[in-house]
């Protein structure tokens, strides 16, 4: 049984602070006994739309090469929930998230695959695809604590992604998140247990939290979800951690008693 935890942060943009922050929750949570540290979407810079060229990096940049050499020295398998990567075709950027192995290599890289572009009544219209390109790759790697299915934020209301990750063979589903107070209060927890439920897997939720701005407000309430649905860790307001088990007795218990996942008939 292996300890997983999903931080919570609440990141400005002041990426030398958010990285402090990011490299004290991922060592707490690694001084817990955990074994996969998940940071949220955008954990190293949330500032001003038009700024996000300035914040972009390479995978080889200064962000991610810190969060491979934390992954090393605290010998965790480290989820870098999502950075702005520079290089998409027409000027544009991607939303990218990178798994780091114990050792401190990369293990996988995945690019957000749905856009956040709607008006959800806060006030604030969201046109994410104005300087992120969408990634065009279902990603999942395996890990100590078992195959990992990577997606961003708000590919969480896209089932049929979790589903080709359920059969590329994930048992645990990660889904760094900036959901808005808006859309949080009423969706957030109730997509993340549906997306456990239907493919009886664990969901390691990390999440953006709090006050980034006059303009931005973020849900929060990082959370780890079982097989069966259930919330078994969750963060509280601000920064923070929600630590719980994996337990692949009782999610290969679930999949076996309730079968589900062999009685599709579609693809």
């Amino acid at each position: 049984m292996h300890l997983i935890a999903a931080a919570q942060m609440v990141s400005t943009a002041d990426k030398a602070y958010n990285l402090d922050v990011a490299t004290r929750l991922v060592r707490q949570a690694a001084s817990l006994g955990a074994h996969l540290v998940g940071l949220p979407e955008n954990f190293s810079w949330m500032g001003p739309e038009p700024e996000r060229p300035c914040a972009a990096e390479g995978l080889e940049g200064p962000t991610l090469s810190r969060m491979a050499e934390l992954a090393r020295g605290t010998r965790t398998t480290l989820l870098a929930g999502s950075i702005l990567e520079e290089g998409a075709p027409g000027g544009r950027l991607y939303n990218t998230s990178v798994l780091f192995g114990p050792d401190g290599a990369r293990l996988a890289v995945y690019r957000k695959m749905h856009l956040f572009d709607v008006d959800v009544g806060d006030g604030a219209t969201y046109q994410e695809s104005a300087a992120v390109a969408p990634g065009t790759e279902v990603v999942a790697a395996d890990t100590v604590v078992g195959r990992l299915g990577m997606s961003v934020c708000y590919d969480l209301r896209f089932p049929e992604l979790y589903r080709r990750l359920s059969k590329d063979g994930a048992t645990l589903l990660a889904v760094p998140a900036a959901f808005t107070m808006m859309t949080g209060k009423d969706h957030w927890e109730v997509l993340l247990r549906a997306r456990a439920i239907e493919n009886q897997a664990y969901v390691l939720a990390p999440a953006q939290g709090g006050r980034h701005s006059a303009q931005r407000l973020t849900y929060g309430h990082a959370m780890v979800v079982d097989p069966w649905g259930l919330v078994t860790a969750r963060a509280s307001e601000g920064e923070g951690l929600a630590v719980a088990p994996v337990d692949p007795e009782l999610q290969a218990r679930i999949r076996r008693n309730l079968p589900c996942l062999s009685h599709r008939r579609l693809d």
